[in-house]
């Protein structure tokens, strides 16, 4: 016959697996996954103010296309990889060329034009960094603004968003 655990012993047993789970989940949310609540209007429609946008810290190798997250003057924001180390990038009164071909970019509606007091084209994207737009290119605060972002100094790759308006 098992002998019968107290109470006490019961609670306290259930209290170490609570901590445990929180523990857990403090570790991942803080090496593995990030969550950043959007603010800025730079990757609208897509992300909207207040969406919940969940990205992945592990590896810093990015493809075209990908979205990753940045700091900036403290706040975070995202934009898509146009072009990576080694690529060439220009903006002229046809829009976006990289490596000499101008890009057909869905879903983005707003022209691709050259900012005031931006970066100088063309530019030549250093090794280990990333070139990035947002996709509300008449908003954004984007690599035509604050040059080439290192792969070192990004957050991480976008993999999740959650809307939370409407609740």
């Amino acid at each position: 016959m098992k002998p019968q655990n107290s109470l006490a012993y019961d609670l306290l047993m259930l209290m170490a697996q609570i901590a445990a789970i929180a523990l857990g989940a403090v570790v991942v949310f803080s090496f593995v996954f990030g969550l950043m609540r959007v603010t800025d209007p730079s990757m609208e429609p897509r992300f909207q103010d207040g969406d919940l946008v969940l990205f992945y810290r592990v590896g810093k190798r990015y493809e075209v296309r990908d979205v990753v997250v940045f700091e900036r003057e403290g706040h975070l924001t995202s934009g898509r990889v146009v072009a990576q180390g080694g690529d060439t990038v220009n903006i002229d009164s046809r829009g976006l060329i990289v490596n000499g071909a101008y890009q057909q970019e869905q879903g983005i509606t707003d022209e691709t034009t050259q900012v005031a007091d931006g970066v100088t084209f063309p530019l030549e994207v250093p090794e280990g960094a990333v070139f990035l737009l947002g996709d509300n290119r008449d908003e954004a605060v984007d690599s035509r603004i604050v040059g080439c972002v290192p792969c070192d100094q990004t957050l991480g790759k976008v993999i999740g968003m959650f809307r939370r308006r409407g609740f």
